[in-house]
């Protein structure tokens, strides 16, 4: 960690990420975070969607996957449907 910082908690449970912190990660307006607590330990980590390329890779990993475990289409559809129908 760069620097160190303190907050609070408003009474609505809003917590202020300080500016210098904000700005070092690239944080704007409606950042979304996964917020992990145990014990006394907070901790936000940013969700990012990953990048075009990185989701065309996993994209043809997947593929490649399924090719190899003899997956059709008509196997996908078929769990879909099934899935649907599920209450």
């Amino acid at each position: 960690m760069e620097t160190l910082a303190t907050t609070r908690m408003s009474s609505k449970g809003q917590v202020v990420i300080p500016e210098d912190v904000r700005g070092r990660l690239g944080l704007k307006p409606g950042a979304q975070f996964v917020v992990v607590g145990e014990g006394d330990v907070v901790i936000l980590k940013v969700i990012a969607p990953p990048s075009m390329n990185d989701f065309d890779n996993l994209i043809r990993r997947t593929r490649q996957q399924a090719r190899a475990s003899g997956l059709k289409r008509s196997d996908i559809s078929r769990a879909i449907a099934k899935a649907r129908t599920r209450k």
